[in-house]
């Protein structure tokens, strides 16, 4: 999906629910966390993404963020190494002097057949799916309690559906998940902690079309969910009242029913 500031839904100048808020998006150059970030923006709060290997498509992001009247940072961030992620995190608060949203966005989605999973595929979507969030949120954590702030983690339908090609990723967003419901009790009462889990999102990609088609007619509300949805999502849990934690959020149309 392309979300552009002449497509998108602007909101009302006046109903900015995070105006002087800061919050911290990892891997949001593209795809749906440059969509939340977007979302969180025109929400009112100066926006920091983080990226990997994709500087350009960051910095594009970075500049539509400033384009919606707010301030912008993109900063490389590996999410599963600690240094890092603290070199990250010193950047946001350098440049913007504190964290009240965390949306732990970055992560990594393979398809894989249980026979042919290996050790290392394994490894690796665990580090980036679970590790990363759990660094990252654990970084953040003494700025996030100065300001009574949310954590945001990008679970999936897959945490709570076994998809069979799918054994490494379905076990690392369930785990993500249970991560989600632990923090809520430990950071309770100074930081709520909820969870966006979408299903079916199609992002216009050609060689996913066929797979898109049939699971629109597989959804109760007979279409996939598209990135504003997930957006959406997010921005409601960075804005919710706080007394809202330890919610898994899907966002799916009703598939997972």
């Amino acid at each position: 999906m392309q979300y552009t500031i002449e497509s998108k839904i602007r909101m009302p100048s006046q109903i900015r629910p995070l105006a002087g808020k800061v919050a911290l998006i990892t891997g949001a150059a593209k795809r749906l966390g440059r969509v939340s970030a977007l979302k969180l923006a025109e929400g009112g709060a100066d926006v920091a993404v983080t990226y990997l290997h994709s500087a350009r498509e960051a910095r594009n992001t970075a500049r539509e963020i400033e384009r919606l009247g707010v301030r912008a940072l993109a900063v490389r961030c590996d999410v599963t190494d600690e240094k890092s992620v603290r070199t990250a995190v010193q950047q946001v608060l350098k440049n913007f002097g504190g964290i009240d949203v965390l949306v732990n966005n970055a992560g990594n989605y393979e398809t894989v057949e249980f026979e042919s999973l290996t050790l290392r595929q394994w490894d690796a979507i665990f580090t980036s799916n679970v590790r990363g969030p759990f660094l990252v949120s654990k970084e953040a954590l003494p700025y996030l309690r100065k300001r009574h702030g949310r954590i945001v983690h990008l679970g999936s339908l897959g945490g709570l559906r076994p998809w069979a090609d799918h054994a490494h990723y379905c076990s690392s967003k369930a785990a993500l998940h249970m991560l989600t419901k632990v923090m809520a009790k430990a950071l309770a009462p100074e930081i709520s902690v909820n969870c966006v889990a979408p299903g079916m999102i199609d992002l216009g990609e050609k060689s996913a079309a066929g797979l898109m088609r049939r699971m629109a007619v597989q959804t109760p509300m007979r279409r996939n969910g598209n990135a504003n949805d997930v957006a959406s999502a997010v921005l409601f849990f960075a804005c919710a009242p706080q007394f809202i934690t330890g919610q898994i959020l899907y966002v799916d149309g009703g598939l997972g029913l």
